[in-house]
């Protein structure tokens, strides 16, 4: 089951017949980037020249390299202060970006140059279980936690607070008797692969 918000938010693009460049930033296995990767594949309203990560390390770097994506990594200290990602994002004419599993908070600077054209993905129903450190399996075990018979995804636009921007969409599955992190991730990472890229589509289309 899924609903939509605020549809005002939707659509901030102007309609144009140029390319979209978005740039996927992804700290970890990158299975997000990848599905929106391949999800736009035969679209040519979108592309993706670029995988930006603060790990050196992170399997999406392996991810890009088979599907024929330049990928870079850059340092906390670089997203701390900003200026040479941003640099670097108006090198490549970058539109948009899209945060798909990216743990760092975005510099004000970078948010600036792109005014509503940043989304993230939270796998929640914001604005439950938000905020600095909520990520992964942390957001998984606090809903069990907390007792919660449902959960899902949030995207979002974002802000200069975690988790805080509008929100554009959401999707809800439920939380059953005996699940674990482990089993509610699973349902969680459904929707994210199923809706993730259709937002992306309708918002910049």
């Amino acid at each position: 089951m899924f609903f939509c918000t605020n549809h005002l938010f939707l659509r901030n693009f102007s309609s144009s017949t140029m390319t979209k460049r978005i740039a996927l930033f992804a700290s970890g296995s990158g299975s997000n980037a990848e599905n929106i990767i391949r999800y736009f594949s035969d679209n040519c309203d979108f592309s993706f020249p670029v995988i930006i990560s603060n790990n050196e390390n992170a399997f999406v770097h392996e991810r890009a390299k088979k599907m024929g994506v330049p990928s870079i990594t850059f340092s906390r200290e670089d997203f701390i202060e900003g200026k040479k990602i941003l640099n670097f994002l108006q090198e490549k004419r970058i539109d948009a970006i899209v945060l798909a599993g990216f743990l760092l908070k975005i510099p004000d600077l970078i948010i600036e140059a792109y005014p509503r054209k940043i989304i993230n993905i939270h796998p929640a129903l914001l604005p439950k279980f938000g905020g600095k450190g909520m990520y992964g399996m942390k957001v998984h075990s606090a809903v069990l936690e907390a007792g919660e018979k449902e959960t899902g995804i949030t995207i979002h636009y974002v802000n200069s607070n975690y988790d805080e921007g509008d929100i554009i969409f959401q999707a809800k599955c439920p939380v059953l008797s005996g699940d674990t992190p482990e089993s509610v991730a699973q349902r969680v990472h459904a929707l994210e692969y199923e809706y993730f890229p259709r937002i992306i589509a309708e918002i910049w289309n």
